[in-house]
């Protein structure tokens, strides 16, 4: 090594040992031990000239050695050891790990790599102690820490609010055998029972999402079931039975006395198919309901046995077979009728409504993941393929609008008799409502509410758009559309109760037709523009997927103030919701619910997962048109693919 490396070498090596002396003999006044200590184990030069300072006040001892010195120095440290006299020198000189003769090893050690015969050089440092305390100290901040986080979420768990909302919930479980099946509609005393002591399909989803984020999971599998059972049962309405795979609207738990003694009586669960329904309706949302609470339990719990139960499986291939039956429609929307949904009263959405489709889009998505693929199934996945990919296209390019598509619908031409032609449906400009031109902004969009021929329902309803969102029936451009809509008609849509069950109310002669006089049904209430507090749980969903929780927040936020003082209603009436509905129930078990949910959900925003789902190209791919070389067929897949990806 020449004696330039050696000076780097001992150029590093030195303010180490300075340090070493410093800390081994710190109460020295006049640093006479210091230079001894230093003299013995870093012996200076003959050719040194320089001095240790003798001042009291010296802060340290001052070693720096010449350019031969230094050289000298790490030539003897470097050198191969050829005998055991020389290895102890070179010891002595570079206070090796081993035992050193005659050197009392007060001090941690120091290594230097490169020796020969010599443990190679390590520093074990005189600072590990200070290092483990300050290692130590952060620890115990972080503890600290921890315990107020703790302390805070303690107390938001405990917030009054939140407090009553879950002892109201688990008042409202029914047991059936004494295992909890559900959780009745409402429990309001000073109201008449009629069917809210029931448990509805659609009423108990927040209520199973609350209680699954809770970690309750033994209600949602026995939920999901006891329904299951209940699928099977005979239904008849005037001598007619519907599809085998119609889920039920609704239970009751009821006892009914034993044949052999009247004192003794067993339970059963009376179900209700819509033959005591108001308008004798079928439910066709409780299946699609059934079917996503399914793939939400399986999701949180990790148990995706049940899933895989041949009943179960049975269960989901019955619902899809009613949904996916042949028929006279050329669209791959459902076709329904009035009241089959959340809107469970004649309301003008009979035909192809928005919510409807949304969530059967969601059920099949749900269904492709949860069917077990084998050699009977392949057929059903195909259909399922086949019908996401044509009613996600059907969807997201006859239903939306925003100012652009609103302006093309007003220059349409009409009687078009083509495959080419442009206004597909036959809409007449004039159906163009005058509250529209003024409410729709140059930011953002929406899903219309129902298309049919020569007639297209424009208004804005809340559930079918948040279900888009939420599973990717809309396209990322079109979600964001809606929430910029939400946001920037916040006081139409929001106001002081969230959130409108859709916008704006029928009224006048309109209302006198389309609803029939409904004196439930009237403006600005029930489900005619009322605002509904469960629709919250939804919204915050969807605002988590979009990545915009804050406005899930704000909503939150105008509800908490006022939910558990106004009792816990089913709906607000009038056009910003300042009223309680003149009709609703208090203490309703799906505000309660809706409520819990979405408070947990945003504080676990990765649960939201359960319920969403990301845009899947593979929909996109492989379609059967490219083999059929006709010029009547379109592809539905390709076009659907290009609003993703233009």
């Amino acid at each position: 090594m020449n004696a330039t490396g050696s000076m780097g070498i001992a150029g590093t090596v030195r303010p180490c040992c300075r340090l070493l002396v410093a800390q081994l003999f710190p109460e020295c006044p006049c640093h006479q031990r210091r230079v001894a200590a230093a003299a013995f184990f870093f012996p200076r030069c003959p050719h040194d000239r320089r001095r240790v300072s003798k001042c009291p006040r010296a802060p340290a001892l001052s070693l720096a050695p010449q350019r031969r010195s230094a050289a000298s120095l790490v030539r003897a440290a470097l050198a191969p050891a050829r005998d055991e006299a020389a290895v102890s020198d070179t010891r002595r000189l570079s206070t090796a790990a081993g035992p050193v003769p005659g050197v009392d090893r007060a001090f941690e050690r120091i290594f230097v790599q490169g020796l020969a015969a010599v443990e190679p050089l390590v520093i074990e440092r005189v600072a590990e102690k200070e290092r483990m305390l300050v290692v130590e100290e952060k620890r115990n901040v972080e503890e600290v820490e921890e315990e107020q986080r703790a302390e805070v979420a303690k107390a938001r768990e405990v917030s009054e609010s939140e407090k009553e909302a879950w002892r109201l919930l688990k008042n409202a479980v029914v047991e059936y055998c004494g295992s909890p099946v559900g959780t009745v509609a409402a429990t309001d005393p000073a109201a008449e029972a009629l069917n809210y002591d029931q448990v509805f399909i659609r009423d108990f989803v927040p209520s199973a999402l609350a209680f699954l984020l809770k970690g309750e999971t033994e209600i949602v599998r026995n939920f999901l079931l006891y329904t299951l059972q209940l699928q099977s049962w005979e239904k008849t309405v005037d001598c007619y039975s519907p599809g085998q795979g119609l889920m039920p609207a609704s239970f009751k738990v009821r006892s009914v006395p034993l044949d052999v003694s009247k004192d003794e009586v067993e339970e059963m669960l009376d179900p209700d198919f819509g033959e005591s329904a108001i308008g004798r309706v079928a439910p066709v949302d409780s299946g699609l309901w059934w079917i996503i609470l399914l793939r939400a339990y399986g999701k949180i719990t990790g148990d995706y046995t049940l899933q895989e139960r041949v009943d179960v499986q049975t269960g989901i291939k019955l619902i899809l077979n009613l949904c996916l039956s042949d028929g006279f429609d050329m669209f791959p929307t459902l076709l329904v009728t009035d009241g089959s949904c959340m809107i469970d009263r004649r309301m003008g959405i009979h035909g192809h409504p928005l919510e409807i489709q949304a969530l059967f889009y969601c059920a099949l998505r749900c269904s492709r993941e949860m069917i077990v693929v084998n050699d009977g199934s392949k057929s059903l996945l195909r259909a399922i393929n086949n019908r996401l990919s044509a009613l996600s296209f059907h969807i997201r390019e006859y239903y939306w609008v925003d100012m652009k598509k609103i302006n093309e619908i007003y220059r349409y031409k009409t009687e078009e008799y083509s495959q080419d032609a442009i206004n597909k449906f036959n809409i007449y400009p004039e159906q163009i409502p005058g509250w529209l031109v003024d409410w729709v902004p140059e930011k953002g969009g929406y899903f219309i509410g129902n298309l049919q021929p020569a007639h297209m329902d424009f208004r804005f309803f809340s559930l079918g758009n948040l279900w888009a969102i939420v599973s990717s029936l809309a396209t990322p451009r079109q979600a964001e559309g809606i929430l910029d809509l939400i946001e920037e008609k916040w006081d139409d849509l929001v106001g002081n109760m969230p959130l409108k069950i859709c916008y704006p109310a029928l009224e006048y002669e309109e209302w006198r037709i389309i609803t029939g006089s409904d004196p439930k049904n009237t403006p600005w209430s029930y489900h005619n523009g009322g605002s509904w507090p469960t629709l919250l749980w939804q919204f915050t969903s969807a605002c988590i997927k979009m990545g915009r929780p804050e406005l899930a927040r704000k909503a939150i936020t105008i509800a908490e103030n006022q939910l558990s003082n106004d009792k816990w209603p089913e709906y607000y009436d009038t056009p910003t919701g300042r009223f309680i509905g003149k009709q609703s129930r208090l203490y309703q078990t799906w505000t309660i619910a809706g409520f819990l949910a979405s408070k947990l959900l945003l504080e676990n925003p990765e649960m939201a997962s359960i319920l969403t789902f990301e845009e899947d190209l593979e929909l996109l791919e492989g379609c059967a048109c490219s083999l059929i070389k006709s010029p009547r067929t379109q592809c539905s897949r390709r076009a659907a693919k290009s609003h993703v990806l233009h």
